[in-house]
């Protein structure tokens, strides 16, 4: 037993106590604990000790890496109450939402750096790191709150359009040109950077790191006869009405995936998503939906749910042939500091943190080192950069989002 849990204590009543464990479990393999209700259903009926001997795992090394992530936690807590003054002398503030899969390595790869190489930097650098599980409203506060370029931390990272691109958030300090694309890279990654698109900034001022793929998850006994949906335009079909889990709970990649079937179908695209829908699911259920009562033939997740597929089992990923929609990863810093912050961009676009992103949690990186390890041919599909400049991101999704429930 150690001063924080006992062995025998429920997963649910760890996870409830220290949710940064939550990343943990994620992390090494459990990644039905990624959802709330998942943790209570099972979480409250097994133990730490039996969850762990399921997966043949070390209980020594595991409940290590817990006791290190809750104490890393505890740190990060007593750090953040020192007073508004001393925080505002950092040199650099750095605010971002990592992914549940890979936040844990992350972390350590970025508190190895800090402790090697930030060091030597004699910078005061105050940063949040927190799991993409918790949502983005704590950096929306912040972000709302600000009344200057000053106001703001000089890096941020995270997925989705609406935080970045939002006329009311982000997107009044992106029109004043506040920030800029540090990355050294003349060409990205050849999966984002191909005769049909490229995720670089044609004005360098946003990053891109990399970026979480939806694929479709086919329940082939569901089908009934159906052809093996290939495409986005196969599930608007009038056989697939009421037959796709899709993910709602996802904001950051539902977001991605209203806004370009309404670039590509317009209206009609999204009322016949929303017609396809059986049912809103988190991605830790829809592997495990062929045993719903309700069984949606079609799930659509992020790429990383895949690995949970039982190779004989009934699910079937499917990468769309007209291309995995992306919701991109992105990183912005602060053109007024770039000598700063340059070596922290280069540490975040690494190749080292792009095999986590794209390894750990197959979140394709965009570092031109790096194997995401994706067959050849397989397409992507981006919104890209004209039609973000060209629109008003944050109300279109709004308006996306209109007509998706609106259209029972």
């Amino acid at each position: 037993m150690c001063r924080y849990f006992d062995i025998k204590d429920r997963v649910y009543d760890i996870t409830k106590k220290y949710p940064e464990t939550i990343d943990v479990f994620v992390a090494n393999g459990f990644n039905k604990f990624a959802d709330e209700d998942m943790r209570k259903s099972m979480g409250k009926i097994i133990s730490l000790e039996m969850v762990l001997k399921s997966k043949k795992l070390d209980i020594k090394t595991f409940t290590q890496k817990l006791i290190e992530v809750i104490e890393q936690n505890r740190k990060s807590i007593d750090e953040t109450l020192i007073s508004q003054t001393e925080i505002q002398e950092a040199d650099i503030r750095i605010d971002g939402i990592l992914p549940c899969p890979v936040r844990v390595p992350l972390m350590e790869a970025f508190n190895k750096w800090m402790k090697e190489e930030g060091s030597k930097l004699d910078l005061i650098v105050d940063y949040e790191l927190k799991s993409a599980s918790g949502g983005v409203d704590w950096i929306k506060k912040d972000i709302e709150k600000a009344k200057s370029e000053e106001d703001l931390s000089d890096i941020f990272i995270s997925a989705g359009f609406d935080l970045f691109f939002d006329d009311k958030l982000m997107g009044k300090y992106k029109s004043k040109g506040i920030f800029e694309d540090m990355m050294d890279f003349d060409r990205l990654n050849e999966d984002f950077d191909t005769e049909y698109m490229s995720l670089i900034d044609p004005n360098r001022e946003y990053s891109i790191i990399g970026a979480v793929p939806a694929v479709f998850l086919v329940n082939i006994e569901e089908l009934k006869g159906r052809e093996m949906p290939r495409s986005w335009e196969d599930i608007f079909k009038r056989e697939f009405e009421n037959s796709v889990s899709l993910p709602i709970g996802d904001f950051d990649l539902f977001n991605a995936i209203l806004l370009n079937i309404y670039k590509r179908y317009g209206e009609e695209g999204i009322i016949k998503l929303r017609k396809s829908m059986l049912k809103g699911m988190h991605p830790s259920e829809m592997v495990k939906s062929h045993r719903a009562v309700e069984r949606p033939a079609i799930t659509i997740m992020p790429y990383f749910f895949t690995k949970m597929i039982k190779k004989d089992g009934p699910m079937i990923a499917v990468w769309p042939q007209d291309g995995a929609i992306i919701s991109p990863i992105f990183l912005l810093s602060k053109r007024s500091k770039k000598d700063k912050l340059k070596p922290f961009v280069e540490l975040f676009s690494s190749k080292e943190v792009g095999e986590i992103l794209s390894h750990n949690g197959k979140f394709p990186s965009t570092n031109p080192e790096v194997d995401n390890m994706i067959p050849k041919g397989q397409r992507y599909m981006w919104l890209g950069w004209d039609y973000i400049q060209e629109n008003d991101i944050g109300r279109l999704i709004k308006r996306c989002e209109k007509i998706f429930h609106n259209s029972i």
